[in-house]
């Protein structure tokens, strides 16, 4: 399991819902019947792995947790291993705890809580394919089980519980997760609707079969077990709501499909949208952001539109309770200040302290409000200059009076050389209007940028960063983080749309089209300098 593969697959392509009357919304489920779960909670407040691994290849290993849903940082626990690979790691927890362990490039999921005391064991060049959780101080043996399966103190249970958690994790993520066909990738988003839910159907059957069978057999926390099946409910739900706006993306010979009148019935099953037993879920989570998404866009409102945000914010505050309420309005704010509405933004970073009455999230939003502060819609793009192919050069402020689509991109990133064609093909469209694209390469190999500008006779205003990449002084003044970023700049030279359509988007035709003379009619209550030059 990389980690940039299971994070991506889990977090990103993993995402889906169940139908209300099947999946009892809004009511937390047993266990397993006969089996209650019971809740222990060590006064430590600690989660302990000790464990050995085989043949190592790295020195240590590390539990990953993210304390804060709105806050990307993840505080890290990392111990060495000894010299017969053998390590013991606690981690403060005080409650329920969604975690990663990590050894060099590979990522397992955990689930902690305190009194988790487990054993883990797993070979160097293969933790994906051998890793195994046992819990210390519990009688193992099948004999020893039948004899002691009452007589486990709650300490003891409450261990074993752990081990069959992490188990758990481990094996759902070898059938679901690695395995593509279950994932929601190309191939089966260029399905049209019926057998696009058949493969939904197909999967989520699979996926409560596996973990009822697993609950039938091992007993499970009852906060684990309302954990797993959230999973799976809103890994459906999420993949069925997003499926019409994927589709379009990755489908481009075809408009944007018509759904069936009752496709989006499922969004008003009772219990849907508020189940406080899914909050560990970051599916869950991602499934409201996106509801709340779908919901403002069907009153005809576009991400560009300065009321999106607090069309949004507002939608979430009415429909959502509780502290997935303040999670996603929190979710809300982070996008309006990404997206560069800082003045709707200010009014509802002040609105949103009624709903963080213990201050869990506001200095994480307030710092995050001053990082994009200098990307409103309205702020002035920060000026180059740049040489171009042609020898050139070239500065921001010579396109003053134009629409500029500003491109950063590397000829070494896949991604980008992608979205060359599609470039190619937007710039034709827009070929004689009042438009310029400005593609602008990080690359450190001059030699090979200019062969592929020339070879490839590439459309648009070609220009280097002069060495340094995404270090370099003007990738830092645009805040880059990876390529392809694109930037769409207003005719006075301020931003206008800090998060524009990729190139290879059906909808980037529309949104361009959009934004011609819309650059005065975007204000901003922040005070800018004049220049950036």
């Amino acid at each position: 399991m990389k980690a940039t593969i299971t994070i991506c697959l889990r977090r990103v392509l993993g995402t889906a819902l169940l139908l209300a009357p099947l999946l009892g919304y809004g009511q937390s489920r047993p266990a397993t019947p006969g089996k209650a779960a019971v809740a222990v909670s060590a006064p430590s407040g600690l989660a302990v792995l000790s464990g050995r691994v085989s043949g190592p290849t790295t020195d240590s290993v590390a539990i990953s947790v993210r304390e804060n849903p709105l806050d990307p940082k993840e505080k890290l626990f990392r111990v060495p291993l000894n010299d017969k690979g053998e390590f013991k790691l606690s981690v403060p927890v005080s409650g329920p705890t969604k975690a990663d362990f990590v050894y060099g490039d590979d990522v397992a999921p955990l689930f902690l809580d305190p009194g988790t005391d487990i054993d883990v064991r797993f070979k160097g060049n293969d933790m994906s394919g051998t890793l195994k959780f046992k819990a210390n101080d519990v009688p193992t043996g099948f004999a020893t089980k039948i004899r002691n399966r009452t007589n486990l103190t709650d300490e003891q249970r409450h261990r074993q519980q752990a081990a069959n958690a992490n188990n758990y994790l481990v094996e759902a993520d070898a059938q679901f997760v690695e395995n593509d066909g279950f994932q929601v990738l190309p191939d089966n988003i260029q399905l049209y609707e019926a057998p696009f839910l058949s493969f939904l159907e197909y999967r989520r059957k699979h996926q409560f079969e596996f973990l009822e069978d697993h609950a039938a057999k091992q007993s499970f926390t009852q906060e684990f077990y309302n954990y797993a099946h959230a999973e799976v409910v809103y890994a459906y739900a999420n993949d069925k709501l997003t499926y019409q706006d994927l589709r379009e993306q990755v489908v481009n010979t075809e408009g944007r499909l018509k759904m069936a009148p009752d496709y989006y019935n499922f969004l008003r099953e009772p219990g849907l949208l508020n189940e406080p037993t899914a909050v560990q879920s970051e599916l869950y989570h991602e499934f409201l952001i996106n509801y709340v998404h779908f919901a403002v866009a069907q009153d005809k409102r576009q991400r560009s539109d300065p009321d999106f945000y607090p069309a949004s914010y507002a939608l979430a505050s009415k429909k959502l309770n509780g502290s997935i309420r303040t999670i996603i309005l929190g979710r809300v704010l982070q996008e309006a200040f990404r997206f560069g509405h800082v003045k709707q933004s200010a009014a509802m970073l002040t609105d949103f302290r009624n709903y963080d009455p213990k201050n869990q999230y506001y200095p994480t939003l307030q710092n995050d409000f001053n990082r994009h502060k200098d990307f409103a819609i309205g702020a002035p793009a920060p000026d180059f200059k740049l040489a171009s192919a042609t020898g050139d050069t070239v500065h921001l402020h010579d396109f003053v009076g134009k629409l500029v689509y500003i491109n950063f991109w590397k000829t070494t990133n896949g991604l980008c050389l992608r979205d060359l064609a599609y470039a190619q093909e937007l710039m034709r469209k827009f070929e004689g209007k009042n438009i310029t694209f400005v593609n602008i390469a990080l690359d450190e190999n001059e030699g090979a940028w200019r062969q592929l500008v020339t070879v490839k006779k590439l459309p648009g205003v070609q220009v280097r960063v002069g060495g340094g990449g995404l270090r370099s002084k003007v990738a830092k003044e645009y805040a880059l983080q990876e390529v392809p970023t694109y930037f769409l700049v207003g005719e006075d030279g301020t931003f206008l749309n800090t998060k524009p359509k990729r190139l290879s988007s059906r909808a980037a035709v529309d949104e361009i089209n959009q934004s011609f003379g819309k650059a005065s009619t975007y204000t901003s209550a922040i005070e800018f300098a004049p220049t950036k030059k």
